[in-house]
C-alpha cells in the first residue's frame, strides 16, 4: 500500500487545549514529519484549525484519534498526497478564479 506522505484536515476544537498543544500532539503520531496549525476561525465555544501533516508514512487513522482524544473533530479531509513523491496541486483550466 502507498504511504500517506501529506494531510490536510479540517478541525474543529474546543480553546482548551491550545492550537500548539494539538499541533504537538499530532507531530508525534506514527510517521509525522511535521505539522502547521493555522487557525482559521474562533467563536465563544470553539475554534476552527487547518491542519497540515506531512511525513514519510502517516498513520491517518492515529492522527484523527488523536485529534478526536484532544476534545477535536475532523470536520473533512481536504486533501491526501500518497505514493513515492508529494505531488504539488496546480490550478487547473477547470477550477474557479481566485478572488
Amino acid at each position: 500500500m502507498a504511504p500517506i506522505r501529506r494531510l490536510v484536515l479540517d478541525v474543529l476544537k474546543p480553546h482548551s487545549p491550545s492550537t500548539v498543544e494539538v499541533a504537538r500532539e499530532v507531530a508525534d503520531a506514527a510517521g509525522v514529519a511535521g505539522v502547521n496549525a493555522t487557525l482559521l476561525e474562533t467563536d465563544r465555544e470553539v475554534q476552527n484549525l487547518r491542519l497540515v501533516v506531512e511525513g514519510e508514512a502517516i498513520d491517518a487513522d492515529e492522527v484523527e484519534r488523536r485529534v478526536r482524544d484532544l476534545g477535536g473533530t475532523v470536520h473533512s479531509v481536504d486533501e491526501v498526497v500518497s505514493g513515492e513523491t508529494l505531488v504539488e496541486y496546480r490550478n487547473q483550466p477547470q477550477d474557479p478564479s481566485p478572488p
